[in-house]
This record gives C-alpha cells, sequence and structure tokens, in this order.
C-alpha cells in the first residue's frame, strides 16, 4: 500500500533503504488541536495593528516563527520588516489572546500512535515553529514519558524556521540519525516544505482547513486526512519500509517492460 511512495523517495534520494529510527513531529495541528486558536489570535491581533491577516492566511503560515509571520504581513504593507520592539509587543498580544481560548484538545489519534512509536523503539522527537510557552509546558502532561527536553526544537533554537530545513536538521541532530532513518509528521505546507528540504520521508496529516493537494504539492511523500487514520495505518506503514533500493530498482525495470 506505501511501497511506491517509499519507493520513490528511496530513487529519488539515491538510498538502498529507509531505516527508521527516529520520528518528528510537529506540534500545533499534530499533536494538539490548536491551530483554529492560533488563527483566531493571529487575525485578530495583525488586524488590531493595521495589517490585513485572514484567518485562512494564518494556516498557511502554520510553522513558520512569529517573528517571520509578523514580517511577512508587515513587509507587505510598509516594505519593511517590523522592528525588534513591535514584532516582541505582536507576539506577546498573540499569546494573550491566545491564552484566552479553552485549553486546545489532544489531536485524535496521536497519543496512540505515540505509543505504538515509543513500543517499536523509535525516537520521538518534537519540531515546533511555536514558543507558545503555554503549549510546550503541557507536553509531558499530556503525553508523559514521550520527549525529553533535549530532544525538542522549538522558535527558541533556530535561527531560521520552517520552511528552512534548519528545524529538521536539528531534529535529526538530536536524534542522532540521518535524513533516511527518520520520518517527518507535519500538517502544515511549510512544515512539509521544511521536512521535504531537510531530504525526510514526510507524512503530511490534513488537520486543517486546507486542500489535501496543497501538502502534496509542497513535497508531502504521503497525505492521511487525520492523525486517526495514520495511526491505524502506521504499523503497515512502518513494515513497508524494509523494503530496500534493489527491489523498487527492480520494479521499475518491470513496470517498463
Amino acid at each position: 500500500m506505501f511501497e511506491k511512495s517509499i519507493e520513490n523517495y528511496l530513487c529519488s534520494h539515491s538510498c538502498e533503504r529507509l531505516h527508521l529510527r527516529a520520528v518528528l513531529f510537529d506540534m500545533d495541528g499534530v499533536l494538539f488541536d490548536s491551530m483554529p486558536y492560533h488563527a483566531d489570535a493571529w487575525a485578530e491581533v495583525m488586524n488590531r495593528h493595521g495589517l490585513h491577516f485572514t484567518r485562512q492566511e494564518a494556516f498557511l503560515h502554520e510553522g513558520r516563527t512569529g517573528a517571520a509571520t509578523i514580517n511577512i504581513a508587515y513587509q507587505r504593507q510598509y516594505g519593511q520588516d517590523a522592528s525588534p520592539e513591535l514584532i516582541q509587543q505582536m507576539y506577546q498580544e498573540k499569546c494573550e489572546a491566545f491564552a484566552r481560548h479553552p485549553e486546545a484538545r489532544p489531536m485524535p489519534g496521536t497519543a496512540e500512535l505515540l505509543q505504538q512509536v515509543k513500543a517499536a523503539g523509535l525516537i520521538p522527537v518534537l519540531v515546533t515553529g511555536s514558543g507558545q510557552r503555554t503549549l510546550l509546558d503541557r507536553l509531558n502532561h499530556q503525553y508523559p514519558g514521550i520527549f525529553s527536553p533535549e530532544r525538542m526544537v522549538t522558535a527558541f533554537d533556530v535561527k531560521h524556521g520552517k520552511p528552512d530545513p534548519e528545524p529538521y536538521l536539528m531534529g535529526l541532530q538530536k536524534a542522532g540519525v540521518q535524513a533516511h532513518e527518520a520520518v517527518v509528521v507535519e500538517n502544515a505546507p511549510i512544515g512539509v516544505q521544511a521536512g521535504h528540504a531537510a531530504g525526510i520521508f514526510t507524512i503530511a496529516v490534513n488537520t486543517g482547513p486546507l486542500d489535501g493537494q496543497v501538502l502534496l504539492d509542497a513535497g508531502a511523500d504521503l497525505l492521511f486526512p487525520s492523525m486517526q487514520t495514520l495511526c491505524g495505518n502506521w504499523e503497515d506503514f512502518r513494515r513497508a519500509t524494509t523494503i530496500v533500493l534493489s527491489t523498487a530498482n527492480d520494479r521499475a525495470i518491470n513496470d517498463q517492460r
């Protein structure tokens, strides 16, 4: 079922095998159903400061650092970056607006998937563009024993946020693995771009309002409609990763006959 996608990845990256050792998870929209609250908060604060910004645009920019998101809107309107002081002020207002919403629920299916990942001896790594302390502080409470602090990459750790590959390259480094030894689980186009640019097999889960084709166009190797669906198919996918490049090449030759 998943062999063709894996074959395509192996061929395009000149890898013999997808030797799975780590899984790199985004946070918002993957671990927590928090993106609707982020979208509301961004639209509220941006428009308060005279910057036209819709909830839909928030989903398109999901995964960027707060500073990068603010500067995109500011550059569009004023042709220059916002001052560091204004960025700090606006991001603080955004965090306050986010905090007024009810506590974001865990994404359905995620806890079960994380247990499968741990049971298989794989290393879970958090790779998020968020600096939202309320969510980061909840990780161990909601998913106890899953994400250790030394295996987290947040907005505080990187110079270049998603879609730059730096966050996922740092995630690989923290896990002690190479690109062909990991997979990314993402729900945002920008995050998918980052995982793809880092050379990692990238699984997209369409937990938001965007068309799934947007995620495929961003470079996703596989697309699932929800975390629950990914969870239900995880073991089949993991078994499919045992395919090797020679098998992929043999199938390609047979297809041409």
